[in-house]
């Protein structure tokens, strides 16, 4: 009778173990969304007197220049020590000076890319106002 009890006592609590788990909750999943891109991007194409072009976006928020020429990618930073807009990087200085777009390939000296930015009559005119 002893060994009924003990086996049936054993039986009991192997029964509760199990029996007495109640699926919880599920796992809350949480997801953050993705924090929105506050740079302050801009974008710009220009054209030389041959026809090439060179595609220039700065992020003026991290302060650096992606320039897109003939299939190649350069990626700049800016010099704050030079006037208006400059960037570079060890081997090349991209810069926008007074309307002037070049970009350099400083250890040979050679011009990859100029053009002089054409100004367009969109808000550069002031008007008279009666």
């Amino acid at each position: 009778m002893k060994k009924l009890f003990i086996s049936a006592l054993i039986g009991l609590a192997a029964l509760s173990s199990t029996a007495c788990k109640h699926p919880g909750k599920e796992a809350e999943i949480v997801t953050e969304a993705a924090p929105e891109n506050r740079d302050e991007i801009s974008k710009d194409v220009f054209t030389d007197s041959y026809g090439e072009k060179i595609e220039v976006t700065i992020n003026h928020t991290k302060g650096t220049a992606t320039i897109h020429l003939e299939g190649k990618t350069y990626d700049l930073k800016k010099s704050d020590a030079l006037p208006e807009y400059t960037a570079s990087n060890e081997e090349y200085q991209y810069s926008n000076i007074k309307g002037n777009i070049t970009l350099l390939k400083k250890n040979v000296d050679m011009v990859l890319f100029h053009a002089k930015r054409e100004k367009n009559g969109s808000g550069s005119a002031k008007m008279a106002s009666y």
